[in-house]
């Protein structure tokens, strides 16, 4: 008889090797033996459900076996040993495995990592094979129940057959009686009667009779339902209901925003804030998320009952759930109105480096998939409109008669209300957003972008030219590669300031070290070479006159001159003008606040307060609460001429209402109309300006002008003014001995004000006047107002010049009320020259602010006021017309007698014998800035595209790089999009049936698009075998990963559009080809272009891309279409909506933004040409069988 098991030993050898090789779990474990207790150092191999245990890990042969199946593995604490062996103990870590049969003692096992004996007790557990032994007794458990159950069941099923039985015998029981019934019942009838019935011919004819009548509603029904399925009533319907769909869609994305902004970010900062070293105290994270959590939790209310709606179609009434929302949605208000604050305080914790850390944490967040705080925040600013437009749509497709209509227009209604108290903060944290992430992109951070006043302006690439000896300029080349390299600059220009960054090879902007960044108010901008001035014509010639300076004056470090060169002329106009008045605008605007502002009052400047009709509404204009960069309150609605008179208010300019206008005027009026204003505006300024204006301009306290003795410590006589770069005034008569700067001090007397011009040249001639006489002896203090922007010095005039020489209406000298006068004290004689507007505005301004009026008759104060006047008309039409022809040359193109009336008018003014150097040098560059071409020669024009499709292709696919083609896309790409003209953005002619004639520019970028979509479809469906095909797909996908570090987000839409075409998307076993890491990247970059919510990722990608760049246009067309569709052009009074304007301006502005700045990358004929091949596309049809016939079908 056998005693003992015999097993294969050379199978379990073989079992031992496969283990200590690919075995699940390896290493030296400690085991304690049986018989002494004893612990020995033991290699252990697990493999399935099989532990061999070796002496080492060389050894060929284990020295034991466990089967694993049925055991159970835990950990257990560490033994009772005495103190001293303690501290060793402590390191080891147990665990036992205890069998599952009888008579086998338990493994007891250590080591000497606790991570290592989680790792060893995890697998042994598994390899236990314990998780199926439960689930087996659950299923046997579950079996034996359905067993009982069955049984159960076929008791029941023959009860049942048993009771169906007796009532089949019931029955047969009941047609017996009732046939005995029937046979007594038939022999009480008549017999004819009884005849008739029986008639077959009635019977048929009955029943063919109550066929047709069946066929005939059968058929009514029929056409009755077809006619409303295609009628207007079911379309609209239709229509409607996609609607609220889509409405239930969005309200789902806006509530998972929402819980993402409270449970990611305002929840976690909460705790943050009750720890011991807060970050962030919990008054900031208030007032950062105000309301947030309220309104999450209003609209996950609004949310389930939307689902429930939905639940109930195609019943859909939706009027009862807004109503409810209304009452609720004054939270909103809260939150608008503290959203710019909140964006403050966000900025003002970030400089705390725990909290920034902190946050940058939370956005790491894969919930937030890669968005910012900011962002989140913003979200609930535009729900509001996205309802408004939701309701207009709703109230489109709902019949007059419909039960919900008034509730719904009544819902609009307040929805409007709201919408208008939330739309003046809409663009001010556009703003600040925008500002916060050019803040974020500058490594060393920039405070001035914190300032909500600061209003980003334009930004792009300009290469600054070293800062030599003007005479070394001559030999660096324009070409210069290391000039190129070293010299880039990335530039961003608001409305106060000047910044300019160098990009590190990562990426990173750093501001410069000197001169990064720049303040307006101490500039001086020269945009052409001085006549004088051999060396900077020479650099002229040399950099083609693309280079422009910004002469730096700080008042605390010695001046310093910045020298930058644009890629283009239309670059540098841009620019130019763009700096220009930006510097106009606040040496106005603190000229401005310091004649007319009191020192009480530092907000709003004291004229818009003396003039209700800039802030307050009326007939003709209603105002918004946010004030523009001129610290005037912004137009929401006004009249054309409103418009008009404010555009050529000598007051102020604001550059985003300028902007705003020459972008969008063709809406409601037209360029001649435009030109015929500022032609009046020049040629008779006192009957064109509006009489508010001239009143304003020339503002004086008359309640003052007795002889009453004023005291010298009023708030008017204590007024401090502004203080930007000195004032220059160029002298009629030119004399190059000396130059000397100038600064307005403004003395006010008891009786009379005196306004001097001090000099600081100690050479000037000295001789006392006869205004001394009237000078009063006491001294008062006095308001210095140095400033206005003139980059040329005032020469000295003869000292021999007479006062009558020159007529004083037809060629005005200095007023008589102003003095030269030496820093000592002595005044200088009043020699005669002519006023900059500038300077003279100053004048004007600065004697306004005084509480007694200057001493001089009334001829005079006539002959000064009108020189004035028209120094600032003709400063206003020429800057006016500089916007216009530098920024909008395309209305020129392809207006000719616009051109001829602007260049009739140049040429008008330049006939004017008082005009001032400046103003001549103005209207020169406006005149040559007209005669000139719009886009330089060297640069490639969307009509060299056509022509180089018509070329047959000289190169394949194969022998082009991804570099190559991804540059060439970037490049015509670049091309078809900066041809597009602002106009073809206005009135969604894209949309429209003749939108051939009416945008024909966007449509070529469309085709564009579609062209290179179809052609990389096409190439990939070329190639007959699976492995070529796979390539090309990996090719194409490097292709648009390197435009999309090129900025070509359009070509990156391109390519990935083509990679999720029906034709190719089906083909699984190319894809099986494809790699994992193409794959990855494929959809990383889906993911950056997709359309998912409004294009958020893209949105965000470009906000912090610097240009050359191409964006997807569409993501524009459907901007401006929401706009367009979503508010009208005028009001029910007639009054254009300018905030629609201003918002259509913004996205335009954006869009021209990425258009004017080029890329430097040489075009390769070769490249472009195969690109351009038509030959080499299919169409749609025939790429979906060449799929079929690549891969079949599968059988059903």
């Amino acid at each position: 008889m056998q005693k003992s098991v015999r097993y294969n030993e050379g199978h379990a050898l073989y079992l031992s090797v496969v283990a200590r090789k690919e075995g699940t779990k390896r290493g030296y474990l400690s085991k304690k033996t049986t018989e002494n207790s004893k612990w020995h150092e033991k290699f252990f191999a697990l493999y399935q459900n099989v532990l061999f245990y070796f002496d080492t890990d060389q050894s060929a042969r284990p020295s034991g076996i466990y089967l694993l199946e049925g055991c159970t593995c835990e950990r257990v604490p560490a033994l009772k040993v005495s103190t001293v062996g303690k501290d060793a103990l402590d390191k080891l870590h147990y665990f036992l495995v205890v069998f599952g049969h009888d008579g086998q003692k338990p493994l007891e096992l250590r080591t000497e990592e606790e991570s290592d004996c989680d790792e060893w007790v995890e697998a042994i557990q598994q390899a236990s094979y314990s998780d199926i032994i439960i689930e087996r007794e659950v299923l046997m458990q579950k079996y034996i129940h359905l067993v009982q159950i069955v049984e159960t069941e076929k008791v029941a099923a023959n009860q049942l057959r048993t009771q169906l039985e007796d009532q089949d015998t019931e029955i047969e029981r009941l047609k017996s009686e009732i046939i005995a019934l029937n046979k007594t019942k038939e022999r009480m009838r008549p017999y004819h009667v009884y005849q008739e019935e029986e008639d077959p011919d009635i019977k048929k004819i009955k029943k063919v009779q109550s066929f047709m009548r069946g066929w005939l509603c059968r058929r009514k029904w029929k056409i009755i339902v077809q006619d409303y399925i295609c009628s207007p009533h079911a379309e609209s319907m239709r229509k409607r209901n996609q609607i609220v769909f889509n409405m239930v869609e969005a309200e789902t994305e806006y509530v998972h925003q929402l819980s993402i902004l409270v449970n990611c970010f305002l929840r976690p900062l909460r705790m943050a804030a009750s720890s011991k070293k807060p970050p962030i105290s919990h008054d900031d994270v208030s007032s950062i998320f105000l309301n947030s959590e309220t309104i999450m939790f209003l609209h996950e209310i609004f949310h389930q009952g939307l689902k429930a709606r939905i639940a109930n179609w195609p019943t859909l009434v939706l009027a009862d759930l807004f109503d409810i929302l209304l009452p609720m949605l004054n939270i909103y208000q809260e939150f608008v109105r503290n959203h710019q604050y909140s964006l403050q305080v966000l900025a003002n914790c970030k400089q705390n480096r725990d909290f920034d850390k902190l946050l940058k944490q939370y956005e790491s967040n894969a919930a937030c998939e890669g968005r910012m705080l900011e962002t989140f925040l913003t979200y609930p600013m535009f729900q509001i409109p996205r309802y408004i437009i939701t309701l207009h749509e709703l109230l489109a497709h709902t019949p007059h008669e419909h039960v919900e209509r008034k509730s719904l227009e009544f819902a609009k209604s307040k929805l409007e209300e709201l919408s208008r108290v939330m739309h003046d903060e809409v663009s001010d944290t556009e703003n600040i957003r925008k500002n916060l992430a050019i803040e974020r992109m500058i490594v060393e951070g920039c405070d001035i972008l914190l300032d909500t006043s600061q209003t980003f302006v334009r930004q792009g690439s300009l290469i600054q030219l070293p800062s030599v000896e003007r005479g070394k300029l001559s030999k660096v080349r324009l070409g210069s590669l290391s000039l190129k390299k070293e010299g880039e600059r990335q530039c961003f220009l608001f409305t106060k300031h000047f910044l300019i960054c160098t990009r590190s090879s990562g990426g990173k902007l750093h501001l410069l070290k000197q001169g990064g960044v720049l303040s307006l108010i101490e500039c001086t901008l020269i945009e052409e070479p001085d006549a004088n001035d051999e060396d900077a014509k020479n650099s002229g010639q040399v950099f083609g006159h693309l280079d422009f300076k910004i002469v730096v004056e700080p008042s605390d470090a010695p001046a310093f001159t910045v020298v930058l060169l644009a890629p283009s002329r239309q670059e540098k106009a841009a620019w130019t003008s763009d700096i220009s008045q930006c510097i106009d605008n606040i040496r106005c605007n603190g000229l401005m606040t310091s004649v007319f502002e009191e020192n009480s009052k530092v907000t709003v400047p004291h004229m818009i307060k003396s003039d209700a009709r800039l802030h307050k509404d009326d007939v003709d204009i209603c105002f918004s609460k946010t004030l523009n960069s001129c610290k005037v309150p912004q137009i929401r609605y006004a009249s054309v001429e409103r418009l008009l008179e404010r555009l050529t208010d000598l007051r102020f300019l604001s550059i985003d209402f300028l902007n705003t206008f020459l972008h969008t005027y063709r809406i409601f009026t037209t360029a001649t109309v435009v030109m015929e204003k500022l032609a009046d505006i020049y040629k008779k300024p006192f009957t064109s300006i509006p009489v508010r204006s001239l009143e304003l301009f020339f503002a004086t306290n008359q309640n003052n002008r007795s002889g009453d003795h004023v005291n010298d410590k009023s708030p008017r006589l204590c007024r401090k003014f502004s203080s930007p770069p000195p004032l220059s005034i160029p002298s009629r008569t030119s004399s190059p001995v000396r130059t000397r700067k100038l600064s307005l001090n403004s003395p006010i007397g008891s009786k009379v004000g005196i306004l001097d011009l001090s000099t600081t040249s100690s050479s000037a001639a000295s001789s006392p006047t006869s205004s001394d006489q009237h000078s009063p002896s006491l001294t008062f203090p006095s308001a210095v107002l140095e400033s206005v922007s003139l980059d040329k010095f005032i020469p000295e005039s003869p000292q021999g010049s007479e006062p009558g020489e020159i007529s004083p209406c037809r060629s005005p000298s200095t007023p008589r009320h102003l003095r030269y006068r030496q820093s000592g004290g002595k005044r200088a004689h009043n020699s005669r020259c002519s006023v900059s507007p500038a300077s003279a505005f100053a004048i004007a301004t600065a004697a306004a602010g005084h509480s007694s009026p200057p001493v001089f008759n009334n001829s005079e104060r006539t002959c000064d006021k009108e020189f004035i006047i028209r120094r600032a008309a003709t400063n206003r039409v020429l800057n006016v017309l500089r916007h216009w022809v530098s920024k909008h040359s395309q209305d020129f193109e392809m207006n000719g007698e616009l051109k001829m009336g602007v260049i009739c008018l140049l040429e008008e003014v330049l006939r004017d014998p008082d005009l001032l150097p400046q103003e001549r040098k103005a209207t020169a560059n406006i005149l040559s800035a007209l005669s000139q071409d719009d886009q330089d020669d060297a640069q490639l024009k969307i009509e060299d595209i056509l022509q180089m499709a018509e070329c047959p292709k000289t190169e394949c696919f194969e022998s082009l790089s991804a570099m190559e083609l991804a540059e060439q896309i970037t490049l015509l790409d670049h091309i078809v999009f900066r041809s597009i003209p602002y106009e073809e953005f206005l009135g969604q002619g894209w949309m429209k049936t003749d939108k051939t004639e009416r945008t024909p520019y966007i449509m070529k970028t469309s085709q564009h698009f579609n062209d290179m979509s179809n052609l990389v479809a096409s190439q990939i469906m070329s190639h007959t075998d699976v492995g070529s095909r796979a390539s090309s797909i990996e090719k194409w996908v490097a292709v648009a990963d390197i435009c999309r570090c090129l900025n070509n987000y359009n070509g990156v839409l391109e390519i990935t559009s083509a990679l999720n075409r029906s034709a190719i998307y089906r083909l699984k076993k190319t894809w099986a080809k494809v790699c994992k890491q193409t794959k990855a990247l494929m959809d990383k970059l889906q993911k950056t272009v997709s359309s998912e919510g409004r294009f958020k990722n893209l949105r965000e990608t470009l906000k912090n891309c610097n240009p050359p760049c191409v964006p997807y246009l569409g993501m524009y067309l459907t901007d401006l279409a929401f706009i367009e569709e979503g508010t009208p052009n005028f009001t029910e009074e007639g009054l254009v909506n300018f905030s629609k304007m201003r918002m259509i301006s913004h996205i335009i502005r954006e869009i021209r933004q990425f258009q004017q700045t080029p890329y430097r990358i040489e075009h390769q004929p070769k490249v472009t040409q195969y690109l351009l091949d038509k030959t080499l596309i299919m169409d749609e049809d025939t790429l979906y069988d060449l799929s079929l016939k690549i891969e079949p079908r599968l059988p059903a």
